[in-house]
């Protein structure tokens, strides 16, 4: 940060993100008033870019060191798209929040990467809508923003739904020496006019309709909420069993539980700021909130699945020690009133160490 008051007011907003109740808000910001956050947020002149790649080389490192010898191990990479629902007015961002698939809100293409206990939120996009670059044009320049070093060091297996199955997409898959995994309608077409519905047996390689290259075509059942069960498609641009396609396929649903958690515990979809700047920040905060948590599950040495809270709490007060006590005194002195009515007299010291 430029300056140690931004370095505090970037402390107090990342402190309130990893209280993990997924209601945050500058207004309850306890180190900061909310119009200092709003400043910061909104106006101060600092480099979102510089702090995304700091974060992002530091990431990058930690993979690597994690990489055993021998072959390359695989890196899942997710893609998907989730809304951040919105009602009421929003007059600045009307060029953003827009209706999809029936949910009004802003809609972000993300891209995720899963490496054993590893879940990191990579980078994202902002879907504009009708007559703007379609999701599976935002996930294909996602994919050819990935760093040179990580395609090299790791087998990357993307994975995404049917939203992102185009020519392009695929196509830059292939070019990029990746291999993917995608979600296909059933209405598909071949290169000999039968449609993917007209398949009864999977593993077939085959060559869809303007696809240049072939690939491995294989379905699973899906049972719908009302109990329903529906027969879903999948194309693999590597050669495999219809088994592992499906195994591979079925774990592109990791990033929907990692959905619920950044928006209900690390409050994604609370970005109530005045300029596109303060929105793309607070989304920013939301993540590295998010990478800083998984950071305090990693350092508790817990094996369970992770509690968010408790792993957001061992972060705050691993990272920022200071801006704890400092919230911690400012409740106790609030409070010294009511304890000396109650004949508690409190005394605080302080000495170095």
């Amino acid at each position: 940060m430029p300056s140690r008051y931004q370095k505090q007011s970037l402390e107090s907003i990342l402190g309130l993100l990893l209280e993990a109740t997924g209601i945050a808000s500058q207004k309850h910001c306890k180190g900061k008033a909310p119009a200092s956050i709003s400043r910061f947020l909104n106006q101060y002149c600092w480099s979102t870019r510089s702090l995304i790649r700091s974060l992002r080389s530091w990431i990058l490192e930690q993979l690597i060191s994690h990489v055993p010898k021998g072959r390359k191990p695989h890196l899942q990479v997710i893609i998907d798209l989730t809304t951040l629902e919105k009602k009421g007015k929003f007059k600045a961002f009307e060029q953003l929040i827009r209706v999809y698939h029936g949910k009004r809100g802003l809609h972000l293409v993300v891209l995720y990467l899963v490496m054993g206990n590893w879940r990191i939120p990579w980078s994202y996009r902002v879907y504009r809508g009708k007559g703007h670059p379609s999701p599976a044009e935002l996930g294909r320049r996602l994919l050819k923003s990935l760093p040179k070093k990580m395609r090299k060091t790791f087998k990357i297996m993307v994975l995404a739904d049917s939203a992102f199955g185009s020519v392009a997409f695929l196509t830059t898959i292939r070019r990029l020496k990746l291999y993917a995994i995608v979600g296909v309608p059933k209405t598909r077409k071949l290169v000999d006019g039968r449609s993917l519905a007209q398949l009864h047996k999977g593993g077939q390689h085959l060559y869809l309709k303007d696809l240049p290259f072939p690939v491995s075509i294989a379905h699973y059942y899906f049972t719908r909420d009302d109990g329903r069960k529906v027969k879903r498609y999948l194309i693999s641009t590597r050669q495999l069993k219809p088994s592992t396609i499906v195994w591979w396929g079925k774990r592109r649903w990791q990033i929907e539980g990692w959905f619920k958690t950044i928006k209900h515990r690390f409050s994604l979809h609370r970005f109530g700021q005045s300029t596109l700047l303060g929105v793309h920040r607070w989304l920013v905060l939301c993540l590295i909130s998010f990478v800083l948590a998984l950071w305090g599950y990693w350092i508790s040495g817990l094996s369970s699945q992770p509690d968010w809270g408790l792993a957001a709490q061992t972060a705050l007060e691993f990272f920022f020690p200071t801006l704890v006590l400092s919230i911690l005194l400012l409740d106790i002195e609030k409070k010294r009133s009511l304890a000396n009515k109650h004949g508690i007299d409190i005394q605080i010291s302080r000495w170095n160490i």
